[in-house]
């Protein structure tokens, strides 16, 4: 680890910080309707769409109804994305001549944009055509995010609301956060990433002929990058253009540009929170979920560095000098760019598996256990760690609720939270989606250790073998998409597993989350009394990253045991023994 290393890190938590209140401030008054200086351009293409359309955006939906039209929407642009899929070698702007997408293949693909996971089981400038990034790929990186910070709105609006029936409206809230919150910034970030040499053009590839006329002649992929790039991490997709995703220097050129899409990851999250702060009318209970957040990324990145910053005892036994010095870097470089180091590719790790992003600029294959470890527990806490577009804050609420809940119990009396009585329906429904991931993960890769089809696919035996199939299906369900690179997971059994485990993931979560905002929005408000937990101190945000992480313990602790745990205790056995 070296000084500089920690300064990167503490320059992006003071970026990330310095954003959160702007940015929610801003998300405030696009979602309640208020003028920004945005209007006067996007309020005539808004009130088009509603004509062309028939949306009445002033009608409000119930709960069951919103999730109806969110469900109906994802399973019509689920399937118009698979036929895309399927028949891409018939549509136009496809320069290479690339085939049609296998159909198991083709299916996961579709689930995985469709549900905000982008999970790639294929090299994506071997396998899509320009208008499949573009028109398929792409419009989900924009739409599934949407999606999530709706679903994150309507919580927030039954929160708040004072025996209400009805929670929003799903069209309204997705048009407006399309047109207002991801294409302005979207179209900014593009420029900037082409200025700094992002690739983007439609082009068929280039071949080269290198200095040694033996050598076979070079393909160099291109394509429409940039415009996919940004809104790759600005929506928390993380599904890459290329197969090395961001490690690729033509979607991450520069430490300028790595910096840049890392604070784009994070920064809707958190601005979430603050937006959370100002409907509910609470702005330090907005902080406090913002606090939780922050303890738990700090120790993530810290941990992470510190493992990678150690390097790798076997090369250290055989006297590798693994040292920061002047003319090293010093550490664990294997799976690494140069040009970013050990403390921007474990920042990375963290921040992309912290969000439901995916996107990599790195292999956490090659991490060490430790390393590795952490990306994983991220993603099993539930990626509510500032977590993905929306879906980080209703899944952290989804633990404020039990949190409150478990404050009651210990006061003996009825929990409180912000003004609403919890019932037993809403830690039904809080406990219904903390659990249904796990479930879907530990069978699935229980089955997939087991069986022919499942170990297959290994790079790797023993415990990093578990490891790859256990972060395969742990990606998968949380909806993250990044992986250990070690696992082949184009294969017939994981494109079909994988493909379930990310719908019920997605959609397992969201209708319980909806059906508690349905819940809290008829619920009488009452003014705290002087036994009502409080939700604003630094007692709550504790108790809250406790609850996060004993849920997460409990649930993974056996299977990260006989995995980067047990991995960690081999590596270091002439050590430890």
């Amino acid at each position: 680890m070296s000084v500089n290393g920690w300064l990167q890190i503490a320059l992006f938590f003071a970026v990330i910080a310095a954003v959160t209140a702007p940015l929610g401030r801003y998300m405030t008054r696009v979602f309640t309707g208020q003028s920004t200086w945005l209007d006067p351009v996007l309020r005539p293409i808004e009130r088009l769409i509603y004509r062309l359309t028939g949306v009445n955006a002033a009608r409000e939906m119930r709960w069951t109804e919103y999730a109806g039209a969110l469900l109906l929407f994802s399973l019509v642009t689920l399937l118009g994305t698979y036929l895309q899929l399927r028949l891409q070698h018939l549509l136009p702007l496809n320069p290479q001549g690339l085939p049609p997408v296998p159909a198991d293949l083709a299916l996961n693909t579709a689930v995985s944009f469709t549900t905000n996971t982008n999970w790639q089981a294929y090299a994506g400038e071997s396998t899509m055509s320009y208008l499949t990034q573009m028109a398929g790929l792409a419009y989900h990186n924009f739409v599934s995010a949407a999606v999530g910070i709706s679903i994150a709105l309507a919580l927030i609006r039954g929160i708040a609301a004072r025996e209400a029936a009805t929670i929003g409206n799903f069209w309204a809230d997705l048009v407006r956060c399309l047109l207002w919150v991801m294409l302005p910034f979207c179209v900014a970030g593009a420029l900037f990433l082409v200025s700094q040499g992002v690739v983007q053009n439609v082009r068929p590839y280039d071949v080269v002929t290198p200095v040694d006329p033996a050598t076979a002649r070079q393909v160099i992929a291109q394509g429409p990058v940039a415009s996919q790039e940004f809104i790759k991490e600005w929506g928390t997709n993380g599904g890459g253009f290329f197969n090395a995703n961001s490690a690729h220097p033509f979607e991450n050129p520069t430490p300028l540009t790595n910096f840049v899409e890392l604070v784009a990851i994070f920064a809707i999250p958190a601005g979430l929170t603050f937006t959370l702060g100002d409907l509910t009318r609470s702005r330090r209970h907005g902080w406090a979920v913002w606090a939780a957040m922050a303890t738990l990324f700090l120790a993530g990145v810290s941990t992470t560095y510190w493992a990678e910053a150690r390097g790798n005892p076997t090369l250290a036994s055989v006297g590798v000098d693994q040292q920061v010095s002047a003319s090293q870097s010093g550490g664990n470089m294997e799976g690494k760019e140069c040009r970013f180091g050990i403390a921007n590719t474990a920042l990375f790790a963290t921040v992309t598996t912290d969000a439901s992003c995916g996107g990599v600029s790195g292999m956490h294959d090659s991490f060490t256990p430790l390393g590795g470890l952490v990306p994983l527990v991220n993603i099993m806490l539930g990626e509510v760690v500032f977590g993905g577009v929306g879906a980080g804050l209703y899944g952290m609420l989804l633990f404020v609720i039990l949190t409150v809940f478990m404050a009651g119990l210990m006061v003996g009396r009825t929990p409180e939270y912000l003004g609403k009585k919890l019932d037993a329906f809403d830690v039904k429904m809080a406990m219904l989606a903390v659990l249904v991931v796990p479930l879907v993960v530990l069978v699935f890769s229980a089955i997939s250790v087991l069986v022919p089809a499942g170990l297959g696919s290994l790079a790797n035996q023993g415990p990093h073998g578990l490891s790859e199939i256990l972060y395969a299906y742990t990606s998968g369900a949380g909806n993250n998409g990044s992986a250990f690179a070690g696992l082949s997971a184009n294969t017939r059994w994981y494109n079909l597993t994988l493909a379930l485990s990310m719908l019920v993931g997605r959609f397992f979560v969201i209708v319980p989350v909806l059906a508690i905002a349905g819940n809290m929005a008829g619920k009488r408000w009452t003014p705290p009394s002087p036994a009502t937990f409080p939700v604003t101190t630094p007692l709550f945000a504790g108790l809250l990253v406790s609850v996060v992480v004993i849920v997460g313990a409990l649930t993974f602790f056996p299977a990260l045991s006989l995995g980067p745990i047990v991995e960690h205790l081999l590596m270091y056995q002439g050590e430890v023994f």
